[in-house]
C-alpha cells in the first residue's frame, strides 16, 4: 500500500536548491501598499505651523480624554456629543476627501465647510443638551434641531467614508432606508425623516448608542496607554526576548516573530500596526535564513493579526464585548487565554515543521542576545504586570486603572533614561524624551479617529436593528435555514463575519454582528452560551485581516517581504487555521473558554488535550513530521488533533491514540530510512 511506502527523499537545504531574494521593502513600500489598500493610511500632508498647531491640538485632545474619563462625570448628552465632535474635528483635519491628495497644507473650501458645520452640530448639541432632554420627542417640532441632527449625521458619514471605506456605510445606508420605511415612509415623508434623525442622533439608540460611549471611556485611554508603553522600548525588548527563546532554533527568526508578534501584541492590539513594527525586523532575518518571501510576510501577519485576541489589552473590540455581555473586562481577557495560545502555538508548530521540512538552520548563539543580559530590563514589563493586576482584581475601573499605567509607563521610561545613561550606552533610542511623550499623546489621539468612527456608525447600524425589531426577524430566518442545527447557524455567522469584515474594522465588524448574529446564536434552539457567541463572532471578525482578497495585515507583510500580497494572504490564513478552528471548539464545548468548568483537573485536561490537538492540525496542514507525511496520514492527523481539540475524555483519548500513534510511526520510518 501506498500509505508504507519509504520515501527516501529527503528534504534538500535552501542552500542547494534556489535562494530566495533576501531584499526587503522599504518604510515608503509599506507605506505605498498600505496606502491603496487601507483608507486609514491616506491623510494630509501638513508641514510647518499648521503641523505644530494640529499635533498640540491632538495632544490636548488626548489628555483631556484621559481627564474625562477619570476625573470627570460630566453628563452623557454633553460628553459624547463633545467627543465625537472633537474626533470629526482631527478627522477632516487629518483624511482627505479621496485618496492620493498628497498636497502640503491644502484644504479645499468643501472641507472647511464640513471642518466647521460637522463638529458644529454636535457642539451645538452639547450646547442644547437640557433642551433636548426636556422637549424629548418634541424636538422634532423644531427645524433647526432637526437640521443640524442631519447635517451630524451626514458629516460622521463623510468622515467613515474618507477613513474607514464604504462597505460600512452600505450596511448603515440599507439599514436607514428599512428604518425609514419601517417607521412610516412616505405617508408623512418630514415627520418620518424627522423620528429617524431624532433616534439617530439625539437619543441613545443611535450614534450616541453603547459602541461610542465604550469608545470615549475607554478604548480611547487604552490606546493612549499602549502608545506609551511602545516608547518605553518594551517593543525592541520583547523582539530581544523572542530572540534569547527562540532564535537559535531551526527556523528561528519565524518563531522569533511568532513569539515577539504575540508579546507585542499584548500591546498594541492592531493587526497591521504590529505587523510593520515587528515585521521590519523579523521579515528581513526570515528571508535569508531561507523561507520564501510569502511565507515570511505570512508568519508575521499571522502572528500579528492575533495580538488582537491577546490578553491583557486584546483590540477594542474586547471593550465592546465586556459592554454587550455585562461581563467585567477581566473576566473576558481571561476567558481569551486558552484560544490565544492555542492560535500561537498552531502558528509556531507551523513555523517550526516548515523550516524542519526545508533544512533550515537557526541565528548563531553568538548574534543572539542572552537571557541574562535582558533580565535587567524586566521593569519594562511594569506598566503592563500593573494594568493587569488593577484590571483582573477590579481594583479601580478599567479608565483609572489604564490612567495609572500611562504614568507607570512614563515613569518606567525615566528609569530607562537613567539606567541607559548609567550603563553608558550608546544606544539612545529607546530614550523616552519629552518629545516621545508628545508623539504618545498625539499618537493615540490619531489611532482614535478610525475606532471612534467605526464605533459611531456601528451605534446607527445597532439603533436600526433595535428600533425596527430587525433582530427579531433576522432570528427567525437563519433558526429557518439553519433548521434548528448549530452548526449550520455557525457556518452562517462565520461566512457574514468574514464577509462583513473585509471592508469592515474588527471594531464596528463586531458592534454589528454583536447586535445582529449574536443573539441568534443564543437562541433555545440554536444552543450557543453568551460568551461563546460573542467570542465566535469576535474571532471570525479579526481573521478578516488576513483572509483574502481583502487581508491588511498580509498586505503590509507583503509590502516588506516584497512578495505577493495574495499569495501572502493565503499562507497567512492556513498558518492561522487555529483561528478558524478554535470557535467551533468553544462553541459546541465553551469549557475552553474556562465557562462551565467542574474543577482544576478538568481545566488541565482541557489546556493539554487542546494544545496537543492543534499540533495534530498544523502537523496534518504542513504535511512533514520526521519525513514527508502521506495524505491519509494527514487526513488521521487532523480527526486525531480535532479529536482532542474537543473537551472530552473520549475525543481525547481517541485523537491521542491517532496523533501519537502516526508521530512515533513518522519517526521510526524516518531512522529505518536514514539507516539504510
Amino acid at each position: 500500500m501506498a500509505l508504507f511506502k519509504k520515501d527516501r527523499r529527503e528534504p534538500v537545504p535552501p542552500a542547494q536548491t534556489d535562494v530566495h531574494d533576501t531584499s526587503v521593502g522599504t518604510a515608503a513600500d509599506v507605506e505605498a501598499v498600505m496606502k491603496k489598500y487601507d483608507r486609514e493610511s491616506n491623510t494630509r500632508v501638513w508641514e510647518g505651523l499648521p503641523k505644530l498647531v494640529i499635533r498640540w491640538l491632538m495632544v490636548a485632545f488626548s489628555v483631556y480624554c484621559i481627564i474625562d474619563t477619570v476625573f470627570l462625570s460630566t453628563r452623557q448628552e454633553v460628553r459624547l456629543p463633545v467627543f465625537v465632535g472633537l474626533i470629526l474635528l482631527f478627522g477632516f483635519l487629518t483624511f482627505p476627501a479621496r485618496k492620493g491628495d498628497e498636497r502640503v497644507n491644502h484644504m479645499p473650501w468643501y472641507d472647511i465647510v464640513l471642518l466647521i458645520a460637522g463638529p458644529g452640530a454636535y457642539f451645538f448639541y452639547a450646547v442644547n443638551a437640557q433642551n433636548v432632554v426636556q422637549m424629548s420627542a418634541r424636538v422634532m417640532q423644531n427645524d433647526l434641531y432637526m437640521i443640524i441632527g442631519l447635517i451630524g449625521i451626514l458629516a460622521l458619514v463623510e468622515l467613515c467614508r474618507r477613513c474607514v471605506g464604504l462597505p460600512i456605510l452600505c450596511v448603515a445606508g440599507v439599514l436607514l432606508v428599512y428604518t425609514f420605511f419601517n417607521l412610516g415612509g412616505t405617508a408623512d415623508l418630514k415627520m418620518t425623516l424627522y423620528q429617524v434623525i431624532r433616534t439617530m442622533f439625539y437619543t441613545f439608540n443611535g450614534i450616541f448608542g453603547g459602541p461610542i460611549s465604550v469608545c470615549a471611556k475607554f478604548i480611547v485611554v487604552f490606546i493612549i496607554f499602549g502608545a506609551f508603553l511602545e516608547r518605553t522600548g518594551i517593543a525592541q525588548f520583547f523582539i530581544n526576548l523572542a530572540n534569547a527563546v527562540a532564535g537559535a532554533a531551526p527556523g528561528g527568526p519565524a518563531k522569533v516573530a511568532v513569539i515577539s508578534s504575540a508579546l507585542c501584541g499584548m500591546v498594541s492590539g492592531s493587526s497591521v500596526g504590529n505587523t510593520v513594527t515587528t515585521g521590519s525586523v523579523t521579515i528581513p532575518m526570515m528571508k535569508k535564513t531561507g523561507y520564501k518571501p510569502e511565507f515570511a510576510g505570512a508568519v508575521e501577519a499571522a502572528a500579528s493579526t492575533g495580538g488582537q485576541i491577546m490578553p491583557p489589552i486584546m483590540g477594542a473590540a474586547a471593550f465592546l464585548m465586556a459592554e454587550f455581555t455585562g461581563e467585567p473586562y477581566g473576566t473576558i481577557a481571561m476567558r481569551a487565554i486558552l484560544p490565544a495560545v492555542l492560535y500561537f502555538t498552531g502558528i509556531y508548530i507551523a513555523v517550526h515543521l516548515e523550516a524542519k521540512k526545508l533544512g533550515l538552520k537557526g541565528i548563531p548563539r553568538d548574534q543572539l542576545p542572552r537571557i541574562r543580559q535582558l533580565l535587567p530590563k524586566i521593569y519594562l514589563l511594569a506598566p503592563l504586570v500593573l494594568l493587569v493586576v488593577m484590571v483582573s482584581t477590579n481594583m479601580y475601573t478599567m479608565a483609572f486603572s489604564a490612567a495609572i499605567a500611562i504614568v507607570a509607563a512614563v515613569a518606567v521610561g525615566l528609569i530607562n533614561n537613567v539606567v541607559e545613561i548609567a550603563g553608558k550606552s550608546g544606544d539612545r533610542s529607546d530614550f523616552l524624551t519629552f518629545g516621545k511623550i508628545v508623539d504618545a499623546l498625539e499618537g493615540g489621539a490619531k489611532g482614535s479617529i478610525t475606532v471612534a468612527v467605526a464605533c459611531g456608525v456601528a451605534g446607527i447600524i445597532s439603533g436600526c436593528i433595535t428600533v425596527t425589531g430587525l433582530a427579531s426577524k433576522l432570528l427567525s430566518t437563519i433558526v429557518s435555514l439553519s433548521g434548528g442545527h448549530m452548526i449550520i447557524a455557525l457556518v452562517l455567522t462565520m461566512l457574514c463575519c468574514i464577509v462583513l469584515g473585509m471592508g469592515v474594522p474588527t471594531t464596528a465588524n463586531y458592534c454589528i454582528m454583536a447586535a445582529t448574529c449574536a443573539p441568534i446564536l443564543m437562541d433555545p434552539s440554536i444552543g450557543v452560551t453568551k460568551m461563546a457567541a460573542h467570542f465566535f463572532v469576535f474571532y471570525f471578525g479579526i481573521v478578516a485581516d488576513i483572509t483574502p482578497p481583502v487581508a491588511l495585515a498580509a498586505y503590509a507583510g507583503s509590502a516588506i517581504a516584497k512578495a505577493d500580497p495574495m499569495k501572502t494572504g493565503f499562507n497567512a490564513t492556513k498558518l492561522a487555521i487555529a483561528a478558524f478552528i478554535v470557535p467551533y471548539i468553544f462553541a459546541f464545548s465553551p469549557q475552553m473558554l474556562f465557562v462551565d468548568v467542574t474543577g482544576t483537573f478538568q481545566v488541565v485536561q482541557i489546556c493539554i488535550s487542546a494544545l496537543l490537538g492543534i499540533f495534530g492540525v498544523a502537523a496534518a496542514l504542513n504535511g512533514f513530521l520526521y519525513r514527508p507525511v502521506p495524505v491519509l496520514l494527514r487526513l488521521l492527523l487532523a480527526i486525531g488533533g480535532l479529536g482532542m481539540m474537543i473537551p472530552g475524555t473520549a475525543s481525547d483519548i481517541a485523537g491521542f491514540v491517532l496523533v501519537v500513534g502516526i508521530v512515533l510511526y513518522q519517526r521510526y520510518s524516518a531512522r529505518r530510512t536514514a539507516a539504510a
